[in-house]
């Protein structure tokens, strides 16, 4: 479980300079003087080391986006056919790998959000980064004993940018590894909904946005995959101000002569570590963090951004991380749900109104607009509910925390997440929608009845079982399950994971969703 790195791993920043290069060598550009002999711990250690020593220090998103994604070894994108990053047998256990519950319960949540909103014919259901399938196997089973909300459900789409995932997600959601070509990307029936086709797509921009279709979206343990930029903020300079002279009629600032230095914003990069550590323990790290010596692109944009950024502009050495496609991808959500902001209305000049032709091959695509905000988003994820992450990128492997600097493509790679900025980005992003929490994955749970699922599945099984050793490994599994997703503890799943919700507004109506603190309704 990633959660269980949360508390144990925060590495420190390093603050100094980019490291010198070696001298030119031969065809191979710039690299380091001892390249030739030393021995990387992947083959894409050795091209991201390669390609930073000929261009210069990445950005911690470039190097995130490399490790997990690359696909040249990246840790989603790699052939896993000898070993699986998920489950016990793997780097990390899931929510919906612990229990049966959690999935049939989401379902749920998608049933209940169906019924509030009027029960909709047109229904997409859209997963982003579904891992291997368990979750939306879970998902697809519990909607399934719902005859007319089964029969809504118009296709079914997951984004996923690994074959090798994406065969094993269909070899368990539609009983065939066997895929057919389709618009989008791949497609195969459904074995829950065999009227429904899954489709499967790289990126969610592929799926289509339709006026009178209801998207349900689900974002389990996915915006903490998605990279991220660091900030540090740095005084630009360390020579003190000039003295105040006292005068008569009070006081004057030399207009000559340094003042109070001011704040910038800094970017922290990854560069190789010029020679690898014996004296560590475990494999020690490949890469490391710099602090930028200057400015770059997104250190002067992306802080500026957003009020609780700037607020800490006068904080020295305050750091932050930011996720741009974390709020592009909630940006698209709230937007598939309410509908686009208006474009703004400016008025025609004289020389567009005598070129109507012109303009209209020129004018940009309009806003996707919802004339009936319709559909819900579920983020179920970790991170703090109010602060600003920092210091949270971490690395884990075979359940235990291990630096992010090292091999990369074998480790997985994580980071907080920011719920306020996706809470932000979603009210600025649509005028028709609501974000509810986030709250606790316990009280999400809890409020949808865990407990009493659990019991159910426990009853059963004592009937269903002949056995005594069986049922009673059965019924310490699924008592042992539940109490885990709830648990509360310091570094328990129930109070570090979070669900935050996106929904319909309408009306000037605020309602509340259930697990988060409504009922059902319709």
């Amino acid at each position: 479980m990633r959660a269980n790195s949360l508390d144990l791993l925060r590495y420190a920043v390093r603050r100094v300079g980019t490291r010198s290069i070696g001298p030119r060598s031969g065809q191979c550009g710039l690299r380091w003087s001892s390249s030739e002999t030393r021995q990387w711990s992947t083959p894409l250690a050795k091209q991201l080391a390669e390609v930073i020593n000929t261009t210069g220090p990445v950005s911690v998103a470039a190097y995130m986006r490399q490790c997990l994604t690359s696909p040249d070894g990246g840790y989603y994108t790699r052939n896993t056919t000898d070993h699986d990053q998920f489950g016990v047998k793997g780097d990390f256990v899931t929510s919906p790998e612990i229990s049966q519950v959690f999935g049939e319960l989401v379902g749920i949540w998608l049933y209940t959000e169906w019924l509030a909103q009027g029960q909709k014919k047109k229904v997409q259901i859209i997963e982003v980064g579904p891992g291997r399938g368990t979750l939306m196997n879970d998902v697809l089973r519990a909607i399934s004993t719902f005859k007319h909300f089964a029969m809504s459900v118009e296709a079914i789409y997951l984004v996923e940018a690994s074959p090798h995932l994406m065969k094993q997600q269909a070899k368990l959601l539609c009983g065939t590894d066997e895929l057919e070509t389709h618009d989008l990307g791949w497609k195969s029936t459904c074995k829950y909904l065999p009227r429904c086709n899954i489709i499967w797509c790289e990126d969610i921009r592929f799926v289509p946005k339709e006026e009178t279709s209801t998207p349900f979206i689900l974002a389990h343990e996915f915006f903490d995959a998605l990279p991220i930029h660091v900030f540090q903020n740095t005084a630009s300079s360390t020579i003190p101000a000039s003295s105040t002279i006292l005068t008569p009629t009070g006081p004057i600032i030399p207009k000559h002569g340094p003042q109070v230095p001011k704040n910038h914003w800094h970017e922290l990069v990854v560069s190789p570590v010029q020679s690898s550590s014996s004296t560590q323990k475990g494999d020690p790290e490949e890469f490391h963090l710099t602090v930028s010596k200057s400015p770059t692109p997104h250190s002067l944009y992306l802080p500026q951004t957003s009020e609780r950024y700037k607020a800490l502009s006068k904080i020295e050495n305050a750091i932050i991380e930011i996720s741009p496609e974390s709020l592009s991808y909630i940006s698209d959500f709230a937007i598939r749900i309410g509908g686009a902001n208006s474009a703004p209305t400016t008025p025609p000049s004289s020389q567009s109104l005598s070129s109507t032709s012109q303009v209209s091959r020129s004018s940009p695509t309009p806003p996707f607009q919802k004339a009936t905000p319709s559909g819900a988003a579920l983020i179920l994820d970790y991170g703090p509910a109010t602060t600003i992450p920092a210091n949270t990128l971490r690395g884990i492997r075979a359940h235990r925390p291990v630096s992010p600097f090292t091999s990369p493509g074998l480790v997985d790679l994580s980071a907080d997440v920011d719920f306020l900025a996706l809470a932000e980005t979603a009210l600025s992003s649509s005028p028709g929608v609501e974000v509810h929490g986030p709250v606790e994955q316990a009280f999400f749970l809890s409020t949808m009845g865990i407990e009493e699922r659990a019991e159910k599945l426990v009853r059963k099984a004592k009937l269903g079982k002949d056995v005594v050793a069986d049922m009673d490994d059965t019924v310490k599994r699924l008592e042992g399950g539940w109490k885990r997703l709830v648990d509360r503890g310091p570094t328990g799943m129930g109070r570090i994971y979070k669900a935050m919700a996106i929904v319909p507004y309408r009306d000037g109506v605020v309602r509340r969703p259930v697990g988060f603190g409504g009922d059902v309704v319709g």
